[in-house]
Parts: structure tokens; C-alpha cells; sequence
């Protein structure tokens, strides 16, 4: 079977320029004794906006890894399909990410209830896990309740699953369950339950995607207490390391962080867990590469920061329109919002000051931030105009993508190799 590495982060390339900026932050990460493994990852929603074809996101992964000389793993995820639109995927992906958050809280039957409360039963008493202090009391109630929110789900993964293992054979790429997409973070038990219904629906699952308490805001910081974020990561590592042992699942499968870019008060935490449990994490960073785009074009001035003014003022008055897609994963202030009159007379330093992620810094603007982040459908909108000037700035965008996902993403969150 296909294996993912221990460490591998997901950058997604909304149009597909930045292929070989990304892959110098992982070469470089390398070279610091961090070995991780690139994912390129774009949704269904993402390629409707902005285009393109799943196809394309491999083309531009292949170049980049020939470009650059990257002789390790690489992979290509179908980010958050369902068996609506997977087909469209299956030839040029190699990672999946089965997007089941439509079925979480549907009603099992009572025949699907009772057998697999019959299968667990022998977890009733006391389940005792390796790496938290105490005990959970596990009752038939316990399992009905999580059968009842997460059955339905894990079946309906189990369903694209086999439907993309029957086109394209098992042994050929790496299955992600996406759980993430709910209002309330499992538990525990919750989540030692759905990797039992995902052993019993024979999904060889390497990552799986949970929900945390707060929020992860689509690129901004994580709204939360770190505190209490870091004690259910430990947990999830710990709960996954017995599930591997119990439900036979592989030995590589390991959490994966969505709405992963920028959480910066949670990058410590998470590092710090992964040593103490020798695990692994799958870091997905999204939409991060289009802000640094747009940072790009404004500090080269002239034509790119007159495009970036653009996309900012087009954004603000599709403000509904844009924003109400992503609803769950932003929280913006639009009261707070710099009006489009402000904005034009903003030098190339102000623009990129606003939007680069830099809490140190004091014009950072966090609500400026996420509107701009889902306001890539104005980019897409300008065709070959915003292609040419990310084509005519590539110096200065690579730059800005690099160290991006280089220093503020990689350093601080994936452990170094023990030397």
C-alpha cells in the first residue's frame, strides 16, 4: 500500500504558480533535519471557482517535484470529495479526503445500531488508555451514543472508499476520514469508536481529521484555549495509538489538522505532543499560498499592488456573496473593515503590512485578512491579468511563499529528526 510519511503538510496552489516556491520550503526543511512529504490538495469548490481541473494540480505537482530535483514522496489529495464528485479525481489524485460531515448526526437503522453495539460490546467497564491518567467508563449507552452520531458517516466513507479502490485498486493511494466538519469536538471515546466503525467498514485509513474545541478560522489564528486544544491533541494521539493496536488499522495513521494555517498559539503545543508520543501529523495550510500572493504582487508596487487594491475592493463589495460559502471558518467584523477609499491610498508597505500574519506587528488586520483569503473567486474573475503579474512578480511572490510555509508553519510546529 501507498504510505504516507510520518510528517506531511497539505499546500494548496489555488492557481497553480507556486508549485516549485512550495517545494523550496520543503527542500529546506529537509536540509534543517525536518523530513516531510507535500500535499497538494484542492477541493471540488476550489476548482469550480477558480477553473481548473483536478488534472491540473497534478501537472503542476510533477513539475514542480522535476524542477526542483525533490527525489522524496510527494502526493496529490482530492481535498474533501464525496461520492457526488470523486469521479472526477480518482485518475490524477493519489490521496483522498473523504468529506462525510453531511452524514454526521444521521440515524443508523436499528440493525446497523444493535450490530455494532453487539461487536463492541467487550469494551463495556473500563477502557484504560496508554497516555491519559485516567479511565473512561464505557457503558452500552456510551457506544449507542457515538454509533448514533458517527455511524452513518464512517459508512458513507466506507462507500467512496470502495468506490475509488474498485476503479483505481487499494494498494494505490492514501485514505483521509473527515470528521472535522461538526459543531461539537468529539471526545475520547467519541473518537475511539469511529476508528472501530472505520476498522469494520475496512477503510485503511493513514489520517483522520477530528474536531477540536474553538475555532480554526480560515487563516488566522486559533480562537481557543491553547490549553485545552493541547490536552485533547494528547488525547487524540493517545486514543490513536491504542485504536492501531486494538482495530488493526495501519500502523502510519495519524491526525490531520484542517483549517491548519496559522495557528500559531497551538503550533507549540502540538510539537511538544508529537515528541512526547512519537506521532506523526498531517498539517493542512490551504489558502495560505494565495494571501502570500497577493502580499507578493502589493510589495512589488505599481501594477500588482494596483491588482491587489483591486481584488481587496471587488471583495469588500461581494462581501455576502463570498463570505457566506465559508460562513463556519471565518469570523469577520465588517464593521471593522478598512473601506475601499482608505485602502487605495495605502502605500505597497501598508497593504502587505495589513495582510501579512505578523501579530507583532501592528497594522496586521486580522478581519482584512479573511475576507481577502475568501475573495480568491475576484482573482479567478481577472483571468490572465492576475496570472501575468503573479508571472512577471515570481521573484518576489516566491519569496513571500517560501517563507511562509517555511518559517511560520514547518519550524515552529514539526519536530527535527533525532540526530
Amino acid at each position: 500500500m501507498l504510505q504516507l510519511p510520518k510528517y506531511s503538510i497539505g499546500i494548496g496552489d489555488r492557481f497553480a504558480h507556486q508549485g516549485s516556491a512550495q517545494i523550496e520550503a520543503v527542500l529546506r526543511a529537509h536540509e534543517k533535519g525536518i523530513p516531510l512529504a507535500p500535499v497538494w490538495n484542492k477541493s471540488h469548490r476550489e476548482h469550480a471557482i477558480t477553473g481548473s481541473e483536478p488534472g491540473d494540480v497534478r501537472v503542476e505537482a510533477d513539475n514542480a517535484v522535476r524542477a526542483r530535483g525533490w527525489s522524496g514522496p510527494y502526493f496529490v489529495d482530492a481535498d474533501h470529495i464525496g461520492l457526488k464528485t470523486v469521479d472526477a479525481f480518482v485518475a490524477s489524485s493519489d490521496f483522498f479526503t473523504l468529506d462525510v460531515a453531511d452524514s454526521i448526526g444521521a440515524a443508523p437503522s436499528e440493525d446497523e445500531l444493535a450490530r455494532f453495539l453487539d461487536r463492541n460490546k467487550q469494551h463495556v467497564g473500563q477502557l484504560r488508555i496508554p497516555g491519559i491518567d485516567e479511565p473512561f467508563e464505557i457503558s452500552e449507552r456510551t457506544i449507542e451514543d457515538a454509533a448514533g452520531k458517527f455511524l452513518v458517516a464512517v459508512k458513507e466513507a466506507g462507500r467512496i472508499y470502495r468506490h475509488v479502490a474498485q476503479i483505481k485498486g487499494a494498494e494505490s493511494f492514501i485514505t483521509e476520514v473527515s470528521m472535522d466538519e461538526t459543531h461539537e469536538p468529539q471526545t475520547p471515546t467519541d473518537l475511539f469508536f469511529i476508528l472501530a466503525a472505520v476498522a469494520e467498514e475496512g477503510i485503511p485509513a493513514q489520517t483522520i481529521a477530528p474536531r477540536f474545541s474553538g475555532r480554526f478560522n480560515k487563516g488566522v489564528d486559533y480562537v481557543g484555549d491553547p490549553a485545552l486544544f493541547a490536552e485533547e491533541f494528547e488525547q487524540d494521539l493517545a486514543v490513536i495509538a491504542l485504536a492501531i493496536e486494538r482495530f488493526g488499522l495501519p500502523g502510519n495513521l495519524k491526525l490531520s489538522v484542517h483549517s491548519g494555517s496559522d495557528k500559531f498559539s497551538i503550533y507549540g503545543p502540538m510539537r511538544e505532543a508529537l515528541r512526547k508520543f512519537d506521532a506523526g501529523v498531517h498539517l493542512k495550510t490551504a489558502g495560505t499560498t494565495w494571501l502570500e500572493e497577493l502580499i507578493g504582487l502589493a510589495s512589488a508596487g505599481g501594477d500588482g499592488l494596483e491588482i491587489a487594491k483591486e481584488v481587496y475592493k471587488v471583495a469588500l463589495s461581494r462581501f455576502d456573496e463570498l463570505c457566506s460559502p465559508y460562513a463556519s471558518v471565518i469570523d469577520i467584523d465588517r464593521a471593522a473593515l478598512p473601506t475601499a477609499e482608505i485602502v487605495d491610498c495605502w502605500s505597497r508597505d501598508a497593504f502587505a503590512a495589513t495582510l501579512r500574519h505578523d501579530p507583532l506587528q501592528e497594522a496586521y488586520d486580522a478581519n482584512f485578512r479573511q475576507l481577502l483569503h475568501v475573495g480568491y473567486k475576484v482573482a479567478a474573475e481577472m483571468g490572465e491579468r492576475f496570472a501575468g503579474a503573479l508571472e512577471k512578480h515570481a521573484d518576489v511572490v516566491a519569496q513571500n511563499v517560501t517563507e511562509n510555509i517555511l518559517k511560520r508553519h514547518i519550524f515552529p510546529l514539526f519536530p527535527k529528526r533525532e540526530s
